[in-house]
């Protein structure tokens, strides 16, 4: 073992043995008795060579006779360049799903429910910032990669109104486009995002004129990260803890959204009694939790004196903070935590389940409207955002 380590000769010879063993087995049924007993006499011989301390010089030698032997008897594969790469290959496809299968799971923030913990995608619309510049080349380049910043303008080529509108559509993997049509021109946007128009404020009933800004947007992609897979094999999610879930079953979820994965922070677990003070606080089995409980430092770091605005930390809302935080527009027509209406609602989590709450309270469809789901959907939980490289990269978010 020692001298594997110290002699490159006898790593060499140790490798080349290896290789020729592997392939003479795999080759058993074609190659001779005469062929096998050469072969192996002949890895024997180098494997001799090296234990009895012989001298680089001497190992090789034994290590011409064996390629002389292999050259002789083994049987050239045809193609061999492609079947080696290919090997690799699989082998490579082969670690990859094994790492996200059972290790880390790669997984894009859909939306901003998690909001300022997580980030979804976000748009800022600049067609009423005059001094707004789209940037090109580089720059255009490096607010992508780095930043995960794109920029979407379009400008009217002629009069008229928004005539038809195509959703976004894979044109090749990874590869989006929406598409719009006004005043008889189609205008192709590259993009995935299916709130891209309405964040831009693109209008059925508006006239655009010629020249005009169709839409010009600011676009930042949603956070990307791995989710631990390997942890609640050996332990039950904690109070607090970001996790990642399957809707599947979830029965007070409209259908179209019973087939996807959401990530929110698990508040109550397995029979606990939850409440959701006026106060913006959460009241499990009667003890109400605060920024001095573990995991919700950051979700309690609201000042009471302010209401509660979406996208920044603003307690838990049940249904009566929410009319009252609402827009007079919304508060009607929006009901944020239907089984959470006052402080004195109590929902009781049922056995083996869990209930999750978003920490953008004011914009997260959450366990306040479906309620709990089953711990066996439980998919794994945050671990770390590999892109883009904002503040939030790294183990940063709580």
């Amino acid at each position: 073992m020692l001298r594997w380590f110290l002699s490159r000769t006898v790593r060499q010879a140790t490798d080349l043995c290896r290789h020729v063993r592997k392939v003479s087995r795999a080759q058993r049924d074609l190659l001779g008795t005469q062929a096998r007993e050469t072969l192996e006499k002949a890895i024997h011989e180098v494997h001799k060579t090296i234990s009895s301390g012989a001298d680089d010089k001497a190992i090789r030698k034994q290590l011409a006779g064996l390629e002389k032997a292999a050259s002789k008897w083994l049987l050239p594969y045809p193609r061999a360049s492609i079947r080696e790469n290919v090997e690799v290959a699989l082998v490579a496809v082969a670690v990859a799903i094994t790492i996200h299968t059972f290790f880390l799971k790669p997984f894009k923030i859909p939306t901003g429910s998690m909001q300022p913990t997580l980030f979804g995608i976000t748009g800022e619309d600049l067609r009423d910032k005059p001094d707004a510049q789209i940037p090109t080349g580089l720059k255009k380049f490096s607010d992508y990669w780095v930043n995960g910043i794109s920029y979407y303008h379009e400008v009217a080529k002629t009069d008229g109104m928004l005539e038809a509108y195509e959703p976004p559509r894979m044109i090749v993997p990874f590869v989006y486009r929406q598409r719009v049509k006004i005043g008889g021109e189609w205008y192709p946007i590259w993009s995935g995002w299916d709130r891209l128009l309405p964040e831009a404020g693109v209008q059925e009933k508006h006239l655009y004129h010629k020249g005009d800004d169709i839409l010009k947007m600011k676009v930042f992609a949603g956070d990307h990260l791995f989710v631990d897979r390997l942890t609640y094999n050996f332990r039950r999610p904690k109070r607090g803890e970001i996790i990642v879930f399957e809707t599947h079953g979830i029965t007070a979820m409209p259908p179209n959204q019973q087939d996807t994965f959401y990530i929110k922070r698990m508040v109550a677990m397995n029979g606990e009694h939850a409440q959701i003070g006026d106060d913006r606080h959460l009241i499990i089995n009667g003890q109400r939790l605060d920024y001095n409980t573990p995991h919700f430092e950051s979700v309690y770091s609201f000042d009471p004196k302010k209401p509660a605005r979406r996208s920044q930390y603003s307690g838990h809302v049940n249904g009566k903070a929410g009319h009252q935080f609402l827009p007079a527009d919304l508060a009607n027509r929006v009901d944020l935590a239907p089984l959470f209406p006052d402080a004195n609602a109590t929902f009781t989590v049922r056995p083996n389940h869990y209930l999750v709450i978003g920490d953008n309270t004011m914009d997260s469809y959450d366990g306040r409207a479906w309620g709990d789901f089953p711990r066996t959907n439980v998919i794994g939980k945050y671990f770390f955002i590999y892109w883009p490289f904002t503040e939030r990269f790294g183990w940063a978010a709580r």
